[in-house]
């Protein structure tokens, strides 16, 4: 942030604090899914309202994303991930207060969902600006490993607690982890204009480009989980997996997004195409191998954790991409592609179960697997004159460079332009 960077152990901590604050708010959107029943049994209320704590948290992120990341994107970004985790935390000991009814938790959880839509919109902007250019994709790495531990970790160690303890108590601890990230990075984040920086801005920005993103971030979304959403009942009925064995694939689903988002992680700045394309291919193999071969308990094992490595590895390969080709404010357009996701997880739950009658749990796989193919037809897809569009972004994106240096913007720096789709 800005033209002097701070010491190295205060750059690692930063990250490390958003890296927590990630799994905090991924733990939180995610974990009344393992205790729907002890909630539901407490509150006096249906599953499905429980659920709805769920899946309105979702919706929210993606409403409100895009228009508050515009209000938020003057606010110093030390103020903003602040108060940003200070809501996280008072909300998440506000869900935890005995005596708490179903109206209140809903109001909370709304309060989270605005917190975390904005949150994922600054977040990489901060941690990648702390850090050379060349380093965009490994950090966004890190933080992805972040979010996704909690698939891997949080929610099932929450739902582990919540049954000895009382579903209140992974809520309390969840709101200490808040504060720990909140006094880190109060302490270790410098201060600085949200504009400063390269990271303010994409590395070679292409309207284009940035529209390809978004379109493969919704196809690949709403593919994905227009089969998932439904995967236990996918494992019961055709696959013929017992209950146990159930919760014992989708643990191997979370570990293998681990596996994914850490390895590709690493090769994001090196082969920033390659690692958008593959995992997207690869997702449409696993959607549609399972509509083949999902009756045969070892592929289905095998493709449920392909499945796993390529949603989680293809969302962060599409946060990355966008840090490249953002035609504007990064925090903007990373905000877009937040919300495109949500989009797509609603998208592919009300398709899938729109179908489901239709073509039985098998089916939504297959067609999961034709809109992946759509997304990946999206992203491959020759375009004439794409060496000329390139050159031209150059140029444009050099002139904004020199513009912004006339207006304040002295942190804008530039590096190639080898990530573009």
């Amino acid at each position: 942030m800005g033209n002097v960077r701070p010491a190295p152990w205060r750059r690692a901590a930063v990250v490390a604090a958003l890296m927590l604050a990630a799994f905090t708010f991924n733990t939180t959107e995610n974990l009344p899914v393992g205790l729907l029943a002890l909630m539901a049994d407490d509150l006096r209320v249906s599953l499905t309202a429980v659920g709805a704590l769920v899946t309105g948290y979702g919706l929210t992120v993606a409403v409100v994303s895009l228009p508050l990341a515009h209000v938020t994107r003057s606010v110093p970004r030390r103020c903003l991930l602040a108060g940003l985790l200070g809501l996280l935390a008072v909300d998440s000991w506000v869900s935890a207060l005995g005596g708490v009814s179903y109206g209140v938790l809903l109001a909370a959880r709304v309060a989270t969902a605005l917190a975390q839509a904005v949150f994922w919109s600054v977040m990489g902007p901060v941690a990648v600006g702390l850090f050379p250019p060349e380093r965009r994709g490994r950090i966004i790495g890190l933080l992805s490993v972040g979010g996704s531990l909690a698939t891997v970790a949080g929610v099932p160690a929450g739902t582990w607690l919540g049954g000895h303890t009382g579903w209140r108590t992974p809520f309390a601890l969840l709101g200490v982890l808040a504060l720990v990230s909140l006094v880190a990075i109060g302490a270790l984040l410098p201060s600085s204009r949200p504009q400063d920086g390269h990271s303010a801005y994409g590395a070679a920005p292409d309207r284009r480009r940035f529209l390809v993103v978004l379109a493969v971030t919704v196809l690949s979304v709403t593919g994905a989980f227009a089969g998932f959403t439904y995967v236990v009942a996918f494992l019961d009925e055709v696959s013929g997996f017992r209950e146990d064995a159930v919760s014992a694939v989708l643990l191997a689903f979370g570990g293998a997004a681990l596996a994914g988002v850490t390895v590709a992680g690493l090769l994001l700045d090196r082969f920033p195409r390659a690692t958008l394309t593959v995992p997207v291919a690869a997702q449409a193999v696993a959607l549609l191998g399972l509509h083949v071969a999902g009756h045969v308990p070892a592929a289905t094992v095998v493709l449920v954790m392909l499945l796993g490595a390529s949603v989680a590895t293809a969302f962060m390969a599409t946060q990355s991409q966008v840090l490249q080709v953002a035609p504007g404010r990064t925090e903007t357009a990373l905000a877009a592609n937040s919300a495109a996701y949500n989009v797509g997880i609603a998208a592919g739950a009300l398709l899938g179960g729109v179908l489901l009658p239709a073509v039985g749990v098998r089916g939504t796989f297959l067609v999961g697997g034709l809109l992946t193919v759509g997304a990946l037809a999206v992203l491959t897809w020759p375009v004439r004159g794409e060496g000329r569009d390139r050159a031209g972004d150059e140029g444009r994106a050099s002139d904004t460079d020199r513009a912004g240096e006339g207006n304040g913007r002295a942190g804008m720096g530039r590096y190639g332009a080898d990530g573009g789709l």
